[in-house]
């Protein structure tokens, strides 16, 4: 099985949310997906992408953020993850409209668990968290003549 792995590290500024939201199109491209696939996907990572920056590391710009993407023929997984605070109560966190910055919609992990196929958060107090995303790939029938 053929694969494809790319990694990304990244300072934690705001203006690398629409660069990541740029590499995730152009992969989705090439995989062929539904446009409206690519746009989901560019939602859920520049979700995960600014929950690390403005709430793992409380959008102090001095850290690094890592992205990496591993694709197949069948998935498309995708890790964000952050070196910040952690998510004390990863549950709580998850539902919607809870949200640590009151400037904040709370809606991130509702879009991450709508766009994608599976979600997997994990987070330790002043480690940081990793937030796995992976989409499945529909295989296209071969046909037969």
């Amino acid at each position: 099985m053929k694969t494809n792995q790319l990694s990304l590290t990244f300072s934690s500024i705001p203006e690398n949310v629409g660069i990541t939201r740029l590499l995730i199109a152009s992969v989705g491209a090439q995989l062929d997906l539904p446009l409206n696939d690519i746009e989901e996907l560019k939602v859920a990572v520049s979700e995960a992408v600014s929950n690390a920056i403005i709430h793992g590391y409380h959008s102090n710009p001095n850290y690094i953020v890592y992205l990496d993407l591993d694709i197949t023929s069948e998935m498309f997984k995708i890790v964000v993850k952050d070196e910040g605070c952690g998510i004390s109560n990863i549950e709580q966190a998850m539902l919607p409209a809870y949200s640590t910055d009151p400037e904040r919609m709370g809606l991130g992990f509702v879009f991450m668990q709508t766009f994608m196929d599976e979600l997997r958060v994990e987070s330790i107090l002043e480690v940081g968290t990793t937030v796995t995303m992976i989409k499945h790939l529909k295989q296209t029938p071969i046909s037969s003549h």
